[in-house]
């Protein structure tokens, strides 16, 4: 296959590659045209992932192949999966690099933050959009290496501590992702996404080394998607800026270990074989542990970004959850919340990110009465709390409900009490924020205020906070219609992913 449809998927990765080489070249002051490049590029990758997405709905193939390694091929294919995180991938994307622009005005070292910003996000894609295993494994380290600079980007004692242990948990973790390729390369060969077929016969041969491989390969996943006791390394990472954190927890790192998980479990060794060789309810297992402990925690959590650290912790285990309950409704509500955790998740950070820069509130306590000083900042924050609460009508409400009925549909009663706990964890850790912002009255001077906006604060900062944060609502509201993320999802588990 050539044409159009064979490079549709390398040009989609090229956009940031390209955009990254060039802020990386241009003058730390040419601000203006750094930014017009980083707009243009995002701009670029939605209309090409646009394209795709568009094609895929219609039954199209794009796969990017050549030789790479002898018996292996380098892979980009957009299946719908693929195609889903893509589009989650570059629309975040556009919305955090408007917020970074502002964020980041008049600072050091943005030409060194937006061209690795730039890089993580083409990594990401190239998760995305990777068609076997070795492709996968080769951008999931790229994805590591790019998000450091982001991450100890301040240059503090406590940045460089806090990118310190990032690389010790994901170089660790991609170590352990290394051995599982490695060890199923030498029983299977290459193995390419949504074809394992060949694994049933594999599985009455060697199914206890299957166990083993599918062990090291989630655990190596699980460090990025921040299971316990994998997880150590996010609360640490908050130290990086509101749009790194942003890009870290809804965006790209997490979302890459949970978009991973699903990987393994559906498109390589199949969601029946993993049912039978008993590897779902450890799974399953985990993610409950790591739901309720993450929710614990950050009700624990006096500073603000841990707190929404923590509640990641917890939230991105729906996911894998969700995908062990062994039925396509559970399937759904584990998917869907890939999508609508991203886009209350980043609408909770970039409300801590505008916090922080007007006012200098960091801690909870310093919340009191931010509502009537920054109502549009606060408005959405209600949203994506009440969103990740699970009420309705926000996104996070569609995602429980199916989880909640996937339990009962696989007769797995025990996930609902699991369900239940972190829900009023949920509200037990958000709902005082919220009473804080809007019911409590403002107790002395503010932290450090700065005069970015008369209303709320600077519109780069303002706007995509309401943007992302309306996006949540209508993913709730509009769940029903045929162009929501639900729908989307519906699609892949009807086609793809039935057991």
């Amino acid at each position: 296959m050539t044409g159009w449809h064979y490079w549709l998927p390398l040009l989609v990765l090229l956009t940031s590659l390209v955009a990254s080489g060039l802020i990386f070249w241009i003058n730390e002051e040419s601000s203006r045209l750094r930014s017009s490049i980083n707009l243009g590029a995002a701009a670029l990758k939605i209309s090409l992932v646009s394209v795709i997405l568009v094609g895929v709905a219609s039954g199209e193939m794009y796969e990017t192949r050549f030789a790479l390694l002898a018996g292996v091929d380098f892979v980009l294919r957009a299946d719908a999966l693929g195609v889903m995180f893509a589009g989650l991938s570059s629309v975040l994307w556009l919305f955090t690099t408007i917020y970074a622009i502002g964020y980041l005005e008049d600072s050091p070292n943005r030409r060194r933050f937006f061209g690795f910003f730039g890089l993580c996000v083409a990594s990401t894609l190239g998760i995305a959009f990777a068609g076997n295993l070795f492709t996968f494994l080769v951008f999931y380290e790229l994805l590591t290496l790019s998000t450091y600079p982001l991450v100890v980007h301040r240059g503090t004692a406590k940045a460089l501590r806090a990118g310190r242990i990032y690389l010790t948990y994901t170089l660790g973790g991609g170590i352990l992702l290394l051995v599982g390729v490695l060890w199923l390369y030498g029983l299977a060969g290459d193995v390419e996404f949504g074809q394992q077929e060949g694994f049933s016969e594999l599985a009455a041969t060697h199914s206890s080394s299957l166990q083993w491989i599918f062990l090291l390969l989630i655990a190596g996943l699980a460090v990025k998607a921040a299971m316990v006791p994998l997880h150590g390394w996010l609360p640490q990472a908050m130290v990086a800026p509101a749009p790194v954190s942003a890009l870290l927890h809804a965006v790209a790192v997490v979302k890459a270990g949970a978009f991973g998980i699903v990987r393994v479990v559906y498109d390589v060794y199949g969601i029946t074989l993993t049912w039978e060789l008993g590897l779902l309810l450890p799974l399953g297992v985990a993610a409950a542990v790591t739901i309720l402990y993450g929710s614990i925690r950050a009700l624990m959590q006096a500073d603000l970004k841990r707190r929404l650290a923590f509640s990641t912790v917890s939230q991105v285990s729906y996911i894998a959850l969700g995908i062990s309950l062994f039925g396509p409704i559970g399937t759904l509500g584990g998917l869907v919340h890939l999508l609508h955790q991203g886009l209350m998740k980043v609408t909770l950070f970039f409300c801590a990110g505008n916090y922080a820069e007007t006012l200098g509130i960091h801690k909870i306590n310093e919340l009191n009465g931010v509502g009537q000083r920054m109502p549009g900042t606060s408005l959405a924050f209600t949203v994506g709390a009440l969103g990740m609460i699970g009420l309705p009508p926000v996104a996070g409400f569609i995602s429980k409900w199916y989880l909640g009925t996937g339990a009962v549909a696989a007769g797995i009663y025990w996930v609902l009490p699991v369900l239940v706990v972190s829900t009023l964890l949920n509200a037990a850790y958000f709902l005082p924020l919220l009473h804080r912002i809007w019911f409590r009255p403002q107790t002395g001077e503010w932290p450090q205020e700065r005069t970015l906006g008369r209303w709320d604060t600077s519109l780069w900062l303002l706007i995509p906070t309401l943007v992302t944060a309306l996006f949540s609502l209508l993913a709730g509201l509009l769940a029903a219609s045929d162009f929501s993320p639900l729908a989307w999802v519906e699609l892949i588990v009807s086609t793809e992913y039935l057991p």
